[in-house]
């Protein structure tokens, strides 16, 4: 839906000819920022195969400074995504392998003592980066995880009495294994809210699996991924995407989406018990970002309600909370999700 169209009628013919204008700038102006992130895409499909969807989350992730959960079993290169991602782009990344044994000084530094001085100087640790893949986050405990929870929120981290902002663009791609869970602490709901987006990375197809055999299958195979974007190319991505139009019906569809996760009955849903609590007003501005990265993506100017029902089931699978009742029914978060944006009717 395309706003100018939607108001057209309102509109005289010199008014309408400079919004025209300016939409038409606008679209110039997103084709040429979004150019750097098709060039990604491309960088990164010459060692992943297959992910697609991983990787355009990865770029929304990029554009709205929003956080990736993702979860898989082991072997589906969510690791190879990410520090793909990092070279392609030309910054900074860590990679932090959460073990029960971590203290929250391994993740955000400490102060260390000069005996020649004596002073106590700050020791930054491997937070400090743009990409940070925590690497089975579910293995770390509480202490470390609240750690990460203010570096996540604030994209700042406290050492002793001296608080440092984080370099920008930053962003934490956290993965955890659905499978194996002894010895790992579930992640609280006020962790799991800070992530924009939670992506589940399901196993290849048959034909990427011939071709993952093909370019992997042999001892030695080392493939390379070439810098065709800086991090002042996201920055400036960035400004762009409040620019993006998100007419009034659109808006009105982001939050129906998330009031039926609320209160379903109003909706028409037949949900009654199976929701425990649904998403939060964080659950509404994602969405909206995230759509608006969408439309970003696609080279528009503004947001088709499509954009927000292809981003609505990452959003909100790790923000509804179901109950003891829906478990019995063999339901899931994702599928009571998928049932609302089926109900939901899109403008």
């Amino acid at each position: 839906m395309n706003e100018l169209n939607e108001h057209a009628e309102f509109l005289s013919d010199a008014e309408l000819s400079e919004a025209a204008k300016q939409q038409r700038h606008l679209t110039e102006r997103i084709a040429h920022a979004s150019s750097p992130f098709r060039e990604i895409v491309t960088q990164i499909n010459h060692v992943l195969v297959g992910q697609s969807h991983l990787v355009d989350r990865m770029l929304i992730g990029l554009l709205t400074g929003g956080h990736l959960l993702i979860e898989g079993v082991p072997g589906l290169a969510k690791t190879t995504a990410v520090a793909s991602l990092a070279k392609a782009i030309n910054t900074g990344f860590q990679r932090l392998q959460f073990t029960p044994d971590l203290l929250p000084a391994d993740l955000i530094g400490t102060q260390v003592y000069r005996p020649q001085d004596q002073t106590f100087v700050v020791q930054k640790g491997p937070i400090f980066s743009n990409l940070v893949l925590a690497d089975e986050i579910n293995r770390a405990p509480a202490k470390v995880q609240s750690a990460l929870l203010e570096a996540m929120q604030e994209h700042q981290v406290t050492i002793g009495s001296e608080t440092f902002p984080l370099p920008e663009p930053f962003l934490v791609m956290a993965t955890q294994n659905p499978v194996e869970q002894e010895g790992t602490y579930a992640l609280p709901e006020a962790q799991t809210d800070r992530f924009m987006l939670k992506v589940i990375v399901d196993y290849p197809n048959r034909e990427e699996e011939l071709l993952i055999l093909r370019r992997m299958g042999k001892t030695g195979t080392k493939l390379e991924v070439d810098a065709v974007a800086s991090p002042e190319d996201i920055l400036a991505a960035r400004t762009l995407l409040d620019e993006i139009r998100v007419d009034e019906k659109v808006e009105g569809y982001i939050v129906d989406l998330v009031m039926a996760t609320r209160r379903p009955k109003a909706y028409g849903l037949e949900l009654d018990g199976l929701i425990q609590f649904g998403g939060s007003p964080r659950a509404t501005i994602n969405l909206t970002l995230a759509a608006r990265a969408a439309a970003f993506l696609a080279g528009r100017a503004y947001v088709l309600p499509t954009d927000v029902r292809s981003i609505a089931l990452d959003v909100l699978r790790h923000r509804v909370m179901i109950t003891y009742e829906a478990e019995a029914e063999d339901l899931t978060s994702e599928s009571i999700v998928q049932q609302i944006l089926d109900h939901i009717p899109a403008p």
